[in-house]
């Protein structure tokens, strides 16, 4: 075990490295202080090409796209902007398109924001009218069969409560149990209650359509609930000669009951903390994320916690401590990713919540290995090996995770095929960066939402994989003299990519 002052000083020479570069360059790579990866959703506050280059700058791994807003002109636009600041600044960036899917919203108000009074009588209706403070419309035409009296619902993410009373053919009356101030358009959420529509909508695979010619290959899937959603997906892709990676959005009931199939099929999943916490009781929510969070590392999938996360921040420069402490607990969870919403979309502080979010991450990160915490997950792999039920690939990455622990290395080496190592590595948190190298431009790109992944595009030939890529990082002033690094590969497996193997080598 490696002292506290040793640690110190191996951070420190981390810590001089800054965002690397997606291809090999000849001049120094730069490393981020932070492996958390920030995932930030793209707006009006954040579209333009110098608050694009500065996001980056400070730590933007991925961008989102909520196509719940805006044209596709818009998102055109948009995508063409990210891609372009990306090649500007030399980094790798994702892109996400997040699918609305079925998200029950209300209709256009007459007033806003409009105020609705606690015991006040409220009329949900499907159909198309002006809302008022007694009449609403609501953009699903079979609420009337989803609802009973006694139903709760739930509008703008639970922060207005209504109490069903009277339901007739098109129309439900309710009493206001909590009150509020409401904008068109905000969502309404029946918990609990069954929805009569499909979570992959006409309109979202309309927008797959688009996205996936403007060669967007990342998708989140909105209130799925089993794992059919995700095969439909994949299906409608690949319907199109296109491969896709496919992000599971939680945020119903349903889908924390299935959640062991979602994540044998889901790439990915995200932990929309919004709708879930009006889906579930709130106060379980807490619970439900870590719960979730160690499945997607036990599974080796990238994990994102969202929602709410710097809110605070879309309108005043600095979080709430509550908020920081937030942010600290998901990473201490294990999470991969955070992401911000308003916050960079339409906040006033887009670049000042990327780089509080960046130094949020760099800070807990170097304390982790000093905080008194346990992995479950390193647990439960160590339980397996003990029992001899623990896979080849789950053995070298619990050994390799260890190894660059004791050992203080820099960097973990590996080349992958499908991107499955570094995965398995990152789930355990190393504070060695994961360098991973692949000649597919689509399976790096996805690297970027896993801890501490840092992925680069070149070929690897297998022969002497080792050699180039050491003389390429040497040569780019990442590995120096001396140094001693952890390299593994497929060497016995009889195929590129079957980590069977790691090996220890110090740079003479």
């Amino acid at each position: 075990m490696i002292s506290y002052k040793d640690a110190a000083k191996f951070r420190q020479r981390l810590e001089t490295y800054h965002d690397p570069p997606r291809r090999f360059q000849r001049m120094t790579i730069q490393l981020p202080a932070h492996k958390t990866k920030i995932v930030c959703t793209i707006g009006p506050a954040s579209r333009t090409a110098p608050i694009l280059q500065e996001i980056i700058r400070n730590g933007m791994s991925v961008a989102r796209l909520n196509f719940s807003h805006g044209s596709f002109h818009e998102h055109r636009t948009d995508i063409g902007a990210i891609r372009s600041a990306a090649r500007d600044m030399n980094r790798s960036v994702a892109i996400l398109g997040d699918l609305p899917g079925p998200k029950i919203r209300i209709g256009k108000l007459e007033m806003e924001p409009l105020e609705i009074k606690k015991g006040s009588t409220l009329t949900l209706t499907t159909d198309s009218v002006p809302g008022t403070a007694s009449l609403i419309s609501v953009s699903y035409a079979r609420l009337s069969e989803s609802v009973s009296p006694g139903s709760i619902i739930y509008l703008n993410d639970g922060f207005i409560e209504l109490k069903v009373t009277d339901v007739t053919p098109g129309f439900v009356r309710c009493t206001v149990m909590t009150g509020g101030s409401l904008l068109s358009g905000k969502g309404l959420n029946l918990p609990g209650a069954k929805i009569f529509v499909d979570p992959i909508t006409d309109r979202d695979m309309e927008i797959m359509e688009f996205a996936l010619a403007e060669e967007v290959h990342i998708f989140g899937i909105s209130f799925l609930e089993t794992a059919d959603d995700i095969v439909r997906a994949r299906e409608f892709a690949s319907a199109r000669d296109k491969k896709i990676y496919v992000i599971a959005k939680i945020e119903r009931a349903g889908a924390v009951e299935n959640i062991r199939d979602i994540l044998r099929e889901a790439d990915a999943i995200m932990i929309a903390r919004g709708d879930l916490g009006v889906e579930i009781p709130i106060e379980e929510v807490p619970a439900v994320q870590k719960e979730l969070i160690h499945m997607a590392n036990l599974y080796s999938r990238p994990v994102i916690t969202a929602t709410q996360m710097l809110e605070s921040m879309v309108d005043n420069a600095r979080p709430t401590r509550a908020e920081v402490t937030d942010v600290a607990n998901a990473i201490m969870d294990g999470t991969d990713a955070v992401m911000l919403s308003e916050e960079t979309a339409i906040g006033r502080y887009p670049v000042e919540t990327v780089a509080m979010m960046a130094r949020i991450a760099t800070s807990f990160e170097q304390e982790r290995e000093h905080i008194k915490w346990s992995s479950a997950l390193q647990d439960h792999l160590k339980a397996d090996l003990k029992n001899r039920q623990i896979s080849v690939p789950d053995t070298i990455s619990l050994n390799v995770a260890e190894a660059s622990r004791a050992l203080a290395t820099p960097f973990i080496l590996t080349p992958t095929s499908l991107g499955t190592t570094p995965r398995r590595i990152s789930r355990l948190k190393p504070e060695s960066w994961i360098l991973a190298f692949n000649d597919n431009e689509r399976i790096c790109t996805f690297l970027n939402f896993s801890y501490g992944v840092y992925p680069f595009l070149m070929k690897t030939d297998r022969e002497r994989w080792h050699e180039k890529i050491l003389e390429e990082l040497t040569r780019s002033g990442l590995l120096r003299k001396g140094d001693r690094i952890i390299l593994t590969e497929g060497k016995f497996s009889g195929h590129f990519g079957g980590t069977d193997s790691l090996g220890i080598i110090t740079l003479p």
